[in-house]
């Protein structure tokens, strides 16, 4: 099946970051990687969880939810609290994933808020939250650097992004289109550091199997692709890159 647009095996999809894509949130983006629309805010709350109180250590949370029209069909909304599996298990794995590049403990008793709201989906949005929001983040620990007793680098260790890679076909693919996530054999969500420190591999099989050598060829593909994202990310922040 050939990939849509003609797309090469090994190419990522465009993809683009609009920072300060609002003007309330000290951190924002707006990040596009192909269709799949993410608006991923960073707000710094003066206070940490209960169980952080009085120990001088900050937190990072993350919340992640689609708009009814991101999809083909109307997603409803979730209500009176409840948040579906799919959503919780993917705001927990952006959360792991800054949380692992974030030192807490030059943080201060204040909270990083990721919220990341998926405006049109179309593959790879827990992938695309996770790659903006370090955007976001980046912004949003700029604004309060005057309130910092350390440098913005020992709050900040390292950057993060993620991508999906996939088998179809018998093809490893990367960042993966919804159409191909659906029919995919395998498909396997990869995240990293930009100094190439794995923070998270999910993989999985769909009514098949996969080897170790096939397995090790989908996380080469998946690291060639954090190298351009990071790089992405690197020229969407400019000056502000703290590395």
């Amino acid at each position: 099946m050939p990939r849509p647009n003609d797309r090469a095996l090994s190419a990522l999809r465009p993809l683009t970051f609009t920072r300060r894509y609002t003007g309330s949130a000290p951190g924002s983006v707006l990040v596009k990687m192909g269709r799949t629309t993410v608006l991923c805010t960073c707000c710094v709350e003066p206070k940490v969880p209960d169980f952080l109180v009085g120990k001088g250590k900050g937190w990072l949370t993350a919340e992640y939810g689609m708009l009814p029209g991101s999809t083909n069909t109307r997603k409803p909304r979730d209500k009176g609290g409840k948040v579906d599996g799919r959503s919780v298990e993917i705001q927990r794995l952006i959360g792991r994933s800054l949380r692992a590049v974030v030192n807490l403990d030059k943080l201060g008793e204040r909270t990083l808020w990721i919220d990341c709201d998926v405006l049109e989906a179309d593959g790879g949005t827990r992938t695309a939250s996770i790659t903006g929001a370090f955007v976001a983040a980046v912004d949003a620990v700029n604004s309060i650097k005057g309130l910092l007793t350390v440098p913005v680098t020992d709050v900040l260790t390292d950057s993060v992004a993620a991508v999906s890679v996939g088998l179809l076909d018998g093809e490893a693919r990367l960042d993966l289109e919804y159409v191909e996530d659906r029919d995919a054999d395998v498909d396997l969500n990869l995240v990293m550091t930009g100094t190439g420190k794995i923070i998270e591999v999910q993989a999985g099989g769909e009514e098949a199997t996969f080897t170790r050598a096939q397995l090790d060829a989908l996380v080469t593909l998946g690291e060639s692709g954090i190298r351009a994202i990071t790089d992405a990310q690197r020229a969407a922040l400019g000056a502000a890159w703290p590395f």
